[in-house]
């Protein structure tokens, strides 16, 4: 038996607020690495996907959006530049459970992405301003000579373990190609584990868009058959 409760009946008006109630749950358990993990899923312009996994950082019920971070100037942010739609998907096998959300994509404000930033370990920091991330290098020891020299480029040692301590009296910025993306949600469906694969399964759908803004509408529910 599946020790897990099903979606409530009838089906609540929000969504998110379960799929991040959800989030929370397995990050306090810890059952499996990175219970924050989740499959990304962009377009380029020409409508050739591409799929990989980022860290959700945190799942926004009101107004209705999923945040994450990267370098903008990477596979997914060129894609995301192209096309800005995209879909992710968070599964948790130990608690039988699975989100989806499909929306569009807008950066988050600069000042939530330098808040972030500050927050990120010394060695990532350093690593953000050393990696053009999705672009070619010539060898892993080209790579790692470009970590040291950004490295002492900021007065600091050449990242290690990331418990090291942080070198005192240095403040690294955040670089102007990294930074948070929101994915607004326009779909989202919440998925229960079922004996016999009977599963429970629902759908939310809204309108995002107004002439040049995100104006979310009021969500549509309906439960699918497995």
């Amino acid at each position: 038996m599946f020790a897990t409760e099903f979606l409530p009946d009838p089906l609540p008006a929000e969504p998110l607020e379960i799929a991040a109630a959800w989030l929370t749950e397995a990050s306090r358990r810890a059952d499996q690495p990175n219970p924050n993990a989740m499959v990304l899923a962009t377009v380029d312009a020409r409508g050739q996907p591409s799929a990989r996994v980022v860290l959700c950082k945190d799942i926004v019920a009101a107004p209705g959006f999923v945040r994450f971070f990267t370098n903008y100037e990477s596979h997914k942010g060129r894609d995301i530049g192209q096309q800005p739609r995209a879909a992710i998907v968070m599964h948790w096998d130990h608690l039988h459970r699975q989100v989806r959300v499909e929306g569009i994509v807008r950066k988050a404000s600069a000042a939530e992405s330098d808040a972030y930033f500050a927050t990120r370990p010394w060695q990532r920091q350093i690593g953000a301003w050393a990696s053009q991330q999705s672009r070619p290098v010539a060898s892993r020891a080209k790579l790692l000579q470009d970590l040291a020299n950004t490295a002492a480029r900021f007065g600091a040692p050449v990242p290690g373990p990331e418990d090291d301590p942080p070198p005192p009296g240095i403040t690294i910025p955040r670089p102007a190609y990294w930074g948070g993306y929101c994915l607004w949600a326009s779909a989202v469906e919440l998925w229960v584990e079922g004996e016999s694969r009977i599963h429970d399964r629902a759908r939310w759908e809204r309108t995002l868009e107004s002439p040049g803004d995100v104006a979310p509408g009021p969500w549509r529910a309906t439960r699918l058959q497995p």
